[in-house]
């Protein structure tokens, strides 16, 4: 059976990635529970929803909701719909104590991960840095921050300290988001199969169920 290759267009700032991520791992849980064989290569691809943040220093996420939404009362209802949301799917967000950062050098930790330690790991680091970023309330701009996370994950904290100075990846992580941009990614997250078909959004469980038993299907 040929691998099914999947491309999650995410950012770690974005409520919805995080939703999305939980949901799309949810439906392979439990597909393979029911004893479906799936070989599925992840990777995540970087996007960014504010690449005008600030990349010397953090700040309330209440601030950009408001910048973004035209008022903080209308912020503050939809950090709470989303707070509620995340939840249902065990996901505990404390937008209150969330701080908005530029998310590139982020973004060059998830490349390095793919890139010298392969998908898995760096689907853990992309968790980490949700929880990070949703849970925590840290600075996921700041390299002290990514150096951690990139250590609970597994990888080298020395060699990674060492990539993000020498701004090793940033020419890649530029040159796929320009790639993202030109071929039509506008919104995240998208999930986007072998190239060719592209499933927007943080979709309900059993509509990824459905998605990858049907690639299943034209893979046999």
């Amino acid at each position: 059976m040929a691998s099914v290759r999947v491309e999650i267009f995410s950012d770690v700032v974005c409520p919805w990635c995080y939703i999305g991520k939980r949901r799309f791992d949810t439906a392979v849980a439990n597909l393979v529970g029911k004893g479906v064989i799936l070989d599925l290569e992840i990777e995540f691809k970087p996007f960014q929803l504010d690449p005008t943040a600030s990349l010397e220093k953090a700040s309330p996420v209440l601030e950009a909701y408001a910048k973004k939404f035209g008022s903080q009362e209308r912020a503050a209802e939809i950090m709470a719909h989303v707070t509620e949301i995340a939840a249902k799917d065990n996901i505990e967000f404390r937008m209150d104590r969330a701080l908005r950062a530029n998310t590139m050098l982020a973004h060059r930790a998830l490349y390095i991960a793919a890139r010298d330690y392969g998908s898995q790991l760096q689907a853990r680091l992309e968790e980490l840095l949700f929880k990070a970023y949703f849970t925590d309330g840290a600075n996921i701009g700041d390299l002290e921050v990514l150096i951690a996370c990139a250590t609970e994950a597994g990888m080298n904290a020395e060699s990674t300290r060492d990539f993000l100075l020498n701004n090793e990846g940033l020419a890649e992580v530029e040159a796929e988001l320009r790639l993202a941009a030109e071929t039509g990614i506008s919104a995240v997250p998208t999930f986007v199969f072998d190239g060719k078909w592209s499933v927007p959004g943080a979709q309900d469980v059993d509509v990824f169920e459905r998605v990858l038993l049907r690639l299943n299907e034209r893979a046999e």
